[in-house]
């Protein structure tokens, strides 16, 4: 397959089939190099074109909780007050800097997703 840049639907379509074809190429190998070049190219229409959207602060924390088993106790070892964890998923109380940082240090949360 000729590479080339990803300009239309059409192209987009054809380079997901062929990706299909040659995913599993060993690595230096011509067609592990056309993979992983097909990927990027993929990669950059589709953030283009499809782009995702940050979760909003709340969705994020709760993902996270939930990925961790943790409940609203251990949220509020992590902010400071469970009265604070009803408040903020209540959406009556905005997050502090220090809140921000906290779960950013404690949950590994990306500032960007707390950030609104």
């Amino acid at each position: 397959m000729e590479i080339k840049i990803i300009k239309t639907e059409e192209d987009y379509n054809q380079a997901l089939k062929r990706l299909e074809v040659v995913f599993d190429a060993p690595v230096d190998t011509p067609e592990g190099d056309e993979a992983e070049l097909l990927g990027l190219l993929v990669e950059k229409f589709e953030d283009e074109h499809y782009p995702i959207e940050s979760p909003d602060p709340i969705t994020a924390i709760k993902f996270r909780m939930e990925q961790m088993n943790m409940d609203n106790q251990d949220l509020a070892n992590v902010i400071g007050y469970k009265s604070r964890v009803s408040e903020i998923f209540n959406l009556k109380r905005k997050l502090t800097l220090k809140m921000i940082r906290s779960l950013h240090e404690k949950l590994k949360i990306p500032y960007e997703s707390l950030i609104t």
